[in-house]
């Protein structure tokens, strides 16, 4: 008899699939799952992967036409070897309700064949997936019970007009289920191979290639005792930067990232080139062609993932701690300028390596916290993790909605002696180091806000303010720095994906020294175009342009412009 059934059901898959719906329920009688609820490859784990989802079109409605996570299964209780016995109504199942698209099934598996039991605490479970042994288990099962039927000659013994239901069902479905089994075939094959050539199962590979072709116009500006020349002295260059980003997770929450870079991008602001901090790209670096390690850093959460705790052992930028809310920050496919990108006073002060701790009040308001070492692993006096340049930095992040944003932060800095740098190299040379290389220290505070007008449209900008001193024990008056930018930012301008993006700026500036002997005697103005066309996911192109008015804060100097194309390659 069950070399008749099994011939059935062999050759009719329709009828399969329904012996698959009646499966429910002597799995914990043949085959315990020992690996389910353990911590060692758990069941949903598993199908997490394989689960395939087909629908039918209804009418108007879209209905699933074979969902793995509804076959209803026996599963035995894994501390006293106990399981819910046979069910003779679907009442009994506390999670079933009659409002369940698969109510009238499983009420007819419990009242007619007898097929159904669920979990010792009374309920089905109907959206778990089952494992391939599950379904053997459950299958052989029920094969047992219909066997049990024929055998008894019982009155619930599946009719003519069943048979022509599945008969039919098998002609009407036919071609989806051979197409379901190509799928099924096409995926295990395809599964096979990313496991055999797969990069690693815990770390992913992603990178940028930048092309970048800039040039410069105007005289070179007078400053750091360099006459002003009446020639361009530069010429188009064509640089490039290559990062490759190796981010590794070891509980799918954490991240360990490592970076690899070569950069061949010109730095303008050389003596005998424009002889100007404000003439630098947003990235630039020495003509050496050198890959480096230039970040690595780790961070996990905690605190119910409220928390994060980030520690940084090379390449951090404050900016990097504690993350900026201006629209053009990213060097690659933001601001083409140094300046353009986000406030230098604050986001530049000493970092290279340190520690943060950031934590989320509610969805609105988040604070973080940290200290950071410009060079932690030089032993010489005067430098290391504490002795050296350092920053302490806080900051208070305000997201009352989707559309505006605000940011408020202090950092107090120590620039070590023949390392002052207070502008971040975006400035005068006078305002990068007002006390000609003698020991400074720094309070600095940032104010950014951003508004979402419109989808296509976005406002913002920021404020800065150093007030630095020496710390050589001379009662020299204290020096105050300023800078701010208004932004513009016009998102999936063209196309979808692309940005548009208008800067006006002010680069810091010395306003204030008491005594007036180093202040910078005039203004510069930084104005800045840019436009990155999304070409598609992975490449983007970006025209632009930036204006300097009185280079150096010095209106003896004419104005100097900076072009650029940048292509952007991801992957």
């Amino acid at each position: 008899m069950r070399k008749i059934i099994w011939n059935t059901f062999k050759n009719s898959p329709s009828i399969l699939s329904v012996a698959l719906l009646m499966a429910g329920s002597a799995i914990a009688a043949e085959a315990p799952l020992r690996n389910l609820g353990s911590d060692e490859g758990s069941v949903n784990q598993n199908l997490a992967q394989d689960t395939i989802e087909i629908s039918q079109v209804v009418g108007s409605r879209t209905t699933p036409m074979y969902d793995p996570s509804l076959v209803p299964v026996r599963v035995s209780n894994l501390a006293n070897g106990q399981y819910m016995g046979q069910v003779t109504s679907v009442t009994q199942l506390s999670d079933v309700q009659p409002t369940d698209w698969a109510f009238q099934a499983l009420q007819s598996l419990v009242e007619r064949y007898g097929c159904i039991a669920g979990y010792p605490d009374g309920t089905y479970k109907g959206n778990r997936a089952m494992t391939r042994f599950e379904f053997a288990a459950g299958l052989n099962a029920c094969l047992d019970r219909i066997t049990e039927l024929i055998a008894g000659a019982t009155a619930d013994l599946s009719t003519r007009e069943d048979l022509s239901v599945l008969q039919r069902l098998q002609e009407e479905f036919a071609a989806e289920l051979a197409a379901l089994q190509g799928r099924v075939d096409s995926l295990e094959s395809r599964t096979s191979e990313l496991e055999a050539n797969q990069f690693s199962t815990t770390t992913k590979l992603n990178g940028e290639v930048l092309f970048w072709l800039s040039d410069t116009w105007g005289e070179r500006p007078a400053g750091r005792d360099i006459p002003r020349s009446d020639d361009d002295k530069t010429q188009a260059t064509l640089g490039y930067r290559v990062r490759l980003n190796f981010d590794t997770s070891f509980t799918g929450k954490d991240r360990l990232r490592t970076r690899l870079q070569a950069n061949n991008v010109p730095d303008y602001s050389g003596q005998d080139l424009t002889n100007t901090l404000m003439a630098r790209l947003s990235t630039d670096s020495s003509s050496n062609n050198d890959v480096s390690m230039s970040k690595l850093a780790y961070r996990f959460p905690l605190l119910d993932g409220k928390g994060k705790i980030e520690v940084a052992a090379k390449g951090y930028g404050l900016d990097d701690f504690m993350g900026t809310i201006a629209p053009f920050e990213s060097t690659g496919a933001g601001s083409i300028s140094r300046f353009g990108r986000f406030n230098p006073t604050f986001y530049r002060a000493p970092s290279d390596a340190g520690f943060k701790f950031a934590y989320a009040f509610n969805d609105v308001i988040k604070l973080t916290v940290g200290y950071a070492a410009s060079d932690p692993a030089k032993p010489e006096e005067g430098q290391g993790l504490f002795n050296g340049g350092y920053s302490a930095f806080s900051q208070f992040k305000i997201e009352p909605s989707d559309r505006i944003a605000f940011q408020i932060g202090y950092g107090h800095s120590f620039h070590s002696k023949g390392d002052v740098n207070l502008t971040g190299s975006t400035g005068s040379f006078k305002g990068k180091d007002p006390f000609a290389g003698v020991r400074a220290s720094a309070d600095n505070l940032n104010f950014e806000v951003q508004w979402l007008i419109t989808d296509g449209f976005k406002i913002g900008g920021w404020f800065g303010s150093s007030f630095a001193r020496r710390e050589d024990g001379s009662n020299n008056d204290d020096v105050t720095i300023l800078n701010g930018a208004l932004t513009l930012a016009f998102p999936d301008l063209i196309k979808e994906g692309s940005l548009g993006g208008i800067i006006v700026g002010i680069p810091p500036i010395i306003t204030d020294n008491g005594n007036n002997s180093m202040e910078d005697d005039d203004t510069s103005l930084h104005v800045e175009v840019f436009y990155r066309f999304q070409m598609n996911d992975k490449i983007a192109i970006t025209p632009g342009f930036f204006v300097i008015t009185n280079p150096n804060h010095d209106d003896n100097n004419d104005t100097l412009w900076v072009g650029t194309i940048r292509t952007q390659f991801r992957f």
